[in-house]
């Protein structure tokens, strides 16, 4: 017995020595400052395909990008299932943070047991807080996100113990972006929901399935919460080519919207944090960022601001992007728009560089 307890205890040692080993070579240099003591070890994402590295590539659905010419200016070139010619908010974020250079989506055939260490995104494009919006794209709802994360949980305990877990969950960061296709593609553009409710009633049935999904979280270990507000909707090339008339104005409508949602959105945070006072809830600001890049982008370097690059860049995304390859511009770097409905990589970049900073610090 002694002889066992002793190759039991060996073996467990070993088990997190190259476990701990393999978080500290995989690790990047951290930019954003943290209090002394304090660690984010992982990064765990929900929502839709602002954030999905590529989790819908093997469902049978149109919301995916698994093609050329998405991914064509990552390293090596290679469409990942990124919704951008290059990295994602997410990637940025895990890299700034220090954990990794490209955050993997948690489907990836290629994933190891090891890069569950430092999280991964569950997050699928279509998807959204209504729960009608995933089913029209064919996508992964945030109900099948939770049910991927719990078996996350169930290989992370396996791996490395029931603790080590449930310090990865309470120190990691849990971001959740979502809401952008229900109050687009739901609620104006196939206006399904519109036919059922008001602006104000529809960001009631968002909010309240959103709230519910947070305290899900909370539920499971999640303690630093980082929820993203809706865009400026109403001001992506999709919608102008849609709803913003011969000029191709900004659609106030959704942009209203947006911001009514957003609005409710920070207020049911705080009423979360009152309730929850063990986690912290804290919203990020996506609106006005980006609203900014389109309305000054002589100010951050960028020309084009009504049309993505690829195709003619109105009204194309996934698949129309693919089809219409050869008319995809030459240089992205100057559009803040990558396809009619996602940012460049590089306006993701000047987003999260200038709010990264701010959002972290309120976890402390």
């Amino acid at each position: 017995m002694v002889f066992l307890s002793m190759e039991v205890l060996s073996s467990s040692w070993i088990i997190v020595f190259f476990v701990s080993a393999f978080m500290i070579l995989c690790s990047t240099d951290a930019r954003v400052k943290l209090p002394r003591n304090e660690t984010i070890p992982a990064l765990i994402v929900f929502g839709d395909s602002i954030v999905d590295p590529g989790n819908n590539n093997n469902l049978s659905t149109l919301v995916k990008c698994n093609f050329v010419p998405y991914g064509r200016d990552l390293t090596g070139g290679s469409p990942t299932g990124r919704f951008s010619n290059g990295k994602i908010p997410t990637d940025f974020i895990a890299e700034e943070l220090g954990i990794r250079e490209l955050l993997p989506a948690y489907s990836n055939s290629a994933l190891q047991p090891s890069d569950l260490l430092t999280g991964v995104s569950f997050a699928s494009g279509g998807s959204g807080f209504d729960p009608l919006t995933p089913k029209i794209a064919s996508v992964l709802s945030l109900s099948d996100q939770l049910e991927m994360f719990k078996e996350y949980v169930g290989k992370l305990k396996a791996m490395v113990g029931e603790e080590k877990t449930k310090t990865i969950l309470s120190k990691g960061v849990f971001l959740v972006v979502a809401g952008s296709d229900d109050i687009a593609n739901s609620y104006f553009v196939l206006g399904i929901r519109k036919r059922q409710y008001d602006i104000p009633a529809y960001t009631d049935l968002m909010l309240s399935s959103a709230s519910s999904f947070f305290k899900e979280l909370y539920g499971l270990g999640a303690r630093r919460l980082a929820i993203a507000g809706a865009p400026p909707l109403g001001c992506l090339p999709s919608q102008r080519s849609i709803a913003g008339g011969r000029q191709r104005e900004c659609a106030e409508d959704y942009n209203t919207a947006a911001k009514m949602f957003n609005n409710k959105l920070i207020l049911e945070l705080d009423s979360l944090q009152r309730n929850f006072s063990q986690a912290k809830f804290v919203y990020i600001d996506i609106y006005n960022p980006l609203l900014d890049l389109i309305q000054n982008p002589q100010k951050s370097g960028f020309e084009v601001v009504d049309k993505g690059c690829c195709g003619t860049g109105r009204v194309e995304a996934a698949v129309l992007c693919r089809i219409l390859d050869p008319f995809t511009c030459k240089n992205a770097s100057s559009y803040v728009f990558w396809d009619s409905y996602h940012p460049t990589e590089r306006a993701y970049k000047f987003i999260i560089d200038e709010i990264i900073q701010k959002c972290v610090d309120k976890f402390f």
